[in-house]
């Protein structure tokens, strides 16, 4: 049973949304991954945001561009933890998207990560279900330890061999 339904309005969200299983995998969570529309398929949608808490999800991760309207819906259907990612838009750089899932009305709160963060709604949707799994929680340190591992061998190199020659 899938702990995280992934969701977005377009195959062209994939790149970022990938992001995000990928980061899934790494922790050993179970998703699953759907492209739903809810502006032309608003029937499909609704029963998806519906059944999310009976088919076993925890969180959902919902990416949408311009008018983002799915991680809200979501939102204001499913009882539990809803993340959403904002998607760059050629015509206003993401932003718009960002405004429309942080400004979300009182009593459906939507946690935003950054324009294109699938990565780290990945993480903060483990993050979330960590708070219940121990096992989990202790992946995620390891992953913080390996980010700091990762910082300190890059300043080491850098004070080896200088900035010119790194």
């Amino acid at each position: 049973m899938a702990k995280v339904g992934i969701v977005m309005g377009s195959d062209s969200d994939m790149p970022v949304m990938s992001k995000a299983a990928e980061m899934l995998d790494k922790f050993g969570i179970s998703y699953e991954m759907t492209i739903i529309s809810a502006h032309r398929e608003p029937d499909v949608f609704f029963e998806y945001a519906k059944t999310a808490e009976s088919k076993g999800f925890k969180v959902i991760i919902a990416g949408a561009g311009m008018a983002a309207h799915l991680p809200g819906m979501c939102a204001a259907i499913f009882p539990m933890p809803v993340i959403g990612i904002p998607m760059h838009t050629t015509s206003l750089g993401g932003r718009d998207s960002l405004y429309s899932i942080v400004q979300m009305p009182s009593g459906i709160p939507v946690a935003t990560v950054a324009i294109n963060g699938g990565a780290n709604a990945g993480i903060l949707a483990a993050k979330i279900l960590a708070t219940s799994d121990e096992e989990l929680l202790n992946k995620l340190k390891d992953y913080s330890e390996s980010l700091k591992n990762s910082v300190q061998e890059k300043d080491a190199r850098l004070q080896e061999v200088g900035y010119k020659n790194y």
